[in-house]
């Protein structure tokens, strides 16, 4: 509850004192030179920007831990519906990201151990080092332009066909305007794992256990997979579930680059509308979302390992 309440003060002083006028974020610039001094003051009253810093924040969260969020004055609704519409989206594309560069990133940090020195473990961690200095939203441009525009394979953006209503959108269609974002961040998503899990490979392959296996006449791969995974899988656990934080930031690039209506992009609306509801929301929600993800990561420790639970040490 500390946690959230400290993201929800920061974020919402933050959003506050930005430079952005709230109503001419809101009205247009056109139109706000053209307007009234008193409809100036109407809208500003509307939007609360005359009150008090220490004052909007109080009748903000009062309302929050009441179960009301307030009112987006971005999307003029009810902030609760917003995050209600646009969370499946991103849930969803956070989940086939999460998977997939999980997985992959595994499989090729445990690939790359098993082959150190040679051009497998080279093209790897090559391919891992470009991606950790490539942007996401670079990827999804590339991404976009090679297997929208030129190939004509995917969707440019949105997560359904656009002019088709929502009782004809099927499960075909959304699976198909979600596998580039998704790809983006599951292609972002891999370098990170891959190396702290060959470098982890390594060492449990270099350990006199994995080394007493081999001299049992067990191959490498046998030694690994009869007596090294449950080493990796602690470090891999660890690091997946710490990944949410970074998947979330990513994917409000991606939504971004891919017109995908989730909680990235209504983040970056109600941040440049100055929208402090909705953004004061979402924040508190993606933090829950790690302090969730942490959480679980804390409780698979016990399963992988059950001494963990009993405190009797790590895996030797």
């Amino acid at each position: 509850m500390l946690l959230l309440l400290a993201v929800s003060i920061i974020v919402f002083a933050l959003v506050s004192l930005s430079p952005i006028d709230p109503v001419q974020a809101n009205v247009g610039q056109s139109a706000y030179l053209n307007m009234s001094p008193e409809k100036r003051a109407a809208l500003a009253e509307y939007w609360g920007s005359n009150v008090p810093l220490w004052e909007r924040y109080f009748n903000w969260i009062s309302a929050f831990l009441q179960g009301d969020m307030g009112t987006s004055l971005r999307y003029n609704a009810p902030v609760a519906q917003v995050i209600a519409t646009r969370a499946a989206n991103t849930l969803l594309l956070m989940l086939v990201a999460w998977v997939v560069s999980g997985v992959l990133g595994f499989a090729l940090g445990v690939v790359a151990a098993m082959k150190r020195g040679s051009w497998v473990d080279k093209l790897v961690k090559g391919y891992c080092f470009v991606l950790a200095a490539t942007p996401a939203f670079w990827i999804g441009l590339v991404f976009l332009i090679v297997f929208a525009v030129w190939l004509g394979w995917f969707p440019v953006g949105f997560s359904v066909p656009i002019g088709k209503s929502a009782a004809d959108v099927t499960i075909v269609d959304a699976l198909h305007h979600l596998v580039l974002p998704a790809l983006t961040l599951s292609v972002v998503g891999v370098a990170n794992i891959a190396m702290h899990t060959r470098e982890k490979a390594i060492d449990v392959m270099e350990s006199d256990y994995i080394r007493f296996a081999r001299a049992r006449g067990l191959t490498p791969w046998q030694a690994l997979r009869a007596h090294g995974l449950r080493n990796l899988l602690l470090p891999a656990i660890t690091l997946q579930f710490a990944s949410i934080s970074e998947i979330f930031g990513g994917s409000v690039l991606v939504e971004q680059v891919f017109s995908y209506p989730g909680l990235g992009q209504a983040a970056v609306t109600a941040g440049l509308g100055s929208d402090v509801a909705l953004l004061a929301a979402i924040a508190v929600f993606s933090a829950a979302l790690v302090f969730v993800g942490n959480l679980i990561a804390n409780i698979l420790y016990g399963v992988v390992d059950p001494r963990i639970r009993k405190g009797e040490g790590s895996h030797v």
